[in-house]
């Protein structure tokens, strides 16, 4: 029975620093919303705009190469040789490997 008073009388002191400890402990780990879930979240959200920004950029760069493509036929022409290997009749295609 002496120890349920002396921990009631801590209880009665020390109140405040209780209830915020437990809030504490609720917010930190116990709720569904936890402090490790909202960093695991907001690093998810980094990654993710790391790769939109990735993407966008990739995205530009061809968009701008197509509106090349589009309006300049020698690029088409600097295309088809660097990629396709393609050749005017009177030329020969020399292929080094590294």
């Amino acid at each position: 029975m002496g120890r349920i008073v002396k921990i009631w009388n801590f209880l009665c002191r020390h109140k405040y620093m209780v209830v915020t400890v437990i809030f504490l402990v609720i917010i930190g780990f116990v709720d569904e919303n936890n402090l490790i879930r909202r960093a695991k979240y907001k690093y998810e959200i980094m990654q993710l705009q790391n790769e939109i920004k990735y993407y966008r950029g990739i995205y530009e760069k061809d968009t701008e190469r197509m509106n090349e493509l589009n309006s300049n036929p020698e690029a088409i022409e600097k295309i088809a040789r660097e990629k396709y290997l393609m050749k005017t009749p009177d030329e020969d295609i020399f292929i080094f490997e590294k």
